[in-house]
């Protein structure tokens, strides 16, 4: 039977640090959505094998006993983290699903994707690089402004206070994601307007892009300046509308520019791109995250449902993707 192997880091696992923020183990999943990986993988007729996290590779690397591995591993520590199960499996010629250490490092790092996108001339907002209150450069941008950390995903480090409207704001922003991510500050010119996300499967020009789904939060479709926190994440607040309340041509330029984004950071088997489009309709990407969530609460779940398919279906897709890639056979 075709075996597949999960990589995966668990929230519970992560053992917290005394200077940790309280959401250093956002991008880990529960449990029970690898029991339901799992149970969809095996549904499919495929035998998988747990494998776990970075530590668990490494001491298992040589006796895995696995056709392909199914990455869905943030990592450990570092820039890099995302990048260092693919790597290993790489080293080893252990065939994995998903996209390379390259694509993964690059992604997680918001301001090396965001020049990818502007010498792609892919639209995104405007930015400049913050590595204390004291040393940057605002150039031509206005507020409000939002300050994210340069290199987290899950939303960690946003919060209501992240959007700022003058330099005093700025400064305080600044200062909190450096102390407390230790690392520098990604600030953004704020998009106000509406948010979608588009989910693809696929590879190369055989992609399958998926209709937008539309963020609504505290019951708007309209978000204004409202926008995706941690709390928000974690919360009833936050809904995803499928199909989005947009016209066709609108919906085709945003699943193009979904497309010309996966494909520019050359992601591999499945992901997800996030848009804003301001009140005059001018259409922004966010950020492009190779590593989405598959919990049945998220985003390919409620596309699921909408095209009257299953989980199951989707998970499936993305195996037969990377399955094709390496021209194997199940």
């Amino acid at each position: 039977m075709f075996i597949v192997g999960l990589t995966f880091d668990l929230k519970t696992d992560y053992i917290f640090k005394e200077e940790d923020p309280p959401d250093a183990n956002a991008e880990f999943d529960h449990p029970s959505t690898i029991d339901v990986i799992c149970e969809a993988i095996e549904s499919l007729g495929y035998k998988t094998k747990r494998i776990g996290n970075i530590r668990n590779l490494l001491e298992n690397i040589d006796n895995l006993g696995v056709d392909i591995v199914f990455n869905i591993s943030e990592g450990l520590t570092g820039r890099n983290r995302e990048s260092q199960v693919p790597i290993l499996l790489e080293m080893k010629n252990i065939p994995f699903v998903g996209s390379d250490g390259l694509t993964l490092a690059l992604t997680l790092d918001k301001i090396m994707t965001k020049k990818i996108m502007i010498a792609e001339k892919i639209p995104t907002p405007k930015f400049f690089e913050a590595k204390s209150s004291e040393n940057y450069e605002m150039d031509s941008l206005k507020y409000p402004l939002i300050v994210k950390p340069r290199f987290e995903g899950s939303s960690k480090g946003l919060s209501d206070k992240s959007r700022v409207e003058n330099e005093a704001q700025l400064k305080e922003q600044i200062d909190f994601i450096v102390k407390t991510y230790k690392q520098p500050a990604l600030v953004e010119e704020f998009i106000s307007g509406s948010e979608y996300t588009v989910a693809i499967i696929g590879n190369d020009e055989n992609l399958e892009v998926f209709p937008p789904v539309q963020i609504k939060i505290d019951g708007r479709l309209k978000l204004g300046d409202k926008f995706y926190t941690f709390n928000r994440i974690f919360s009833d607040r936050l809904e995803y509308i499928c199909p989005a309340k947009i016209n066709a041509s609108l919906r085709d330029k945003i699943m193009d520019l979904a497309r010309r984004t996966y494909l520019a950071v050359e992601c591999r088997d499945f992901g997800r791109v996030d848009f804003r489009i301001d009140e005059e309709g001018r259409l922004y990407v966010l950020e492009i995250n190779p590593l989405p969530s598959l919990s049945t609460e998220d985003v390919f779940m409620t596309i699921a449902r909408y095209l009257g398919t299953t989980y199951s279906s989707m998970i499936d897709k993305i195996i037969k993707s990377a399955l094709k890639r390496y021209n194997l056979v199940a």
